[in-house]
């Protein structure tokens, strides 16, 4: 019985760890329109960005411009800003791929930026600051890359 108690004792607290993770993020998944900006190209495409949970969310875009295509992906921290309803902040990084003039470019941008989700309505929006650190033959940083995004979240 004691054993029956415990196991019942843990999955209830689970359960309601796996509810308090699923409160930190004010959706699931959103699909939208993403623009990149700054010194150079402007570049301009689709992305998705899906929260896993906790503060936890993976954002991949398809971004084209000045006959160039970037791939790529960022892992980024979420965290809710106190008293500003469906407003966060975040930090990430990723790994992006260029693909121009016939030659790829593997870049790391890290990421820092908020967030709003529109309450009662299926759209959330974003702004970050995104250096462009590329790896490639004479490495380079890009301080003064940004980027903006209109997303519709699905659940």
């Amino acid at each position: 019985m004691k054993k029956v108690l415990l196991s019942l004792g843990a999955a209830i607290a689970m359960a309601f760890g796996v509810q308090e993770a699923k409160a930190q993020t004010p959706y699931g998944t959103a699909l939208g329109l993403g623009i990149d900006l700054g010194d150079g190209t402007t570049f301009v495409g689709p992305q998705i960005k899906h929260n896993f949970g906790g503060f936890n969310a993976g954002n991949a875009q398809v971004l084209f411009g000045g006959g160039a295509t970037v791939l790529g992906v960022d892992y980024s921290y979420n965290k809710a800003i106190p008293g500003a309803s469906g407003l966060n902040w975040y930090l990430g990084v990723g790994p992006q791929v260029m693909f121009a003039n016939e030659r790829s470019y593997f870049a790391i941008r890290p990421a820092a930026g908020l967030e709003f989700k529109v309450p009662q309505a299926p759209l959330a929006m974003h702004f970050d600051w995104k250096p462009w650190w590329n790896l490639t033959t004479r490495s380079n940083f890009e301080p003064a890359r940004f980027s903006i995004g209109l997303k519709f979240t699905l659940n």
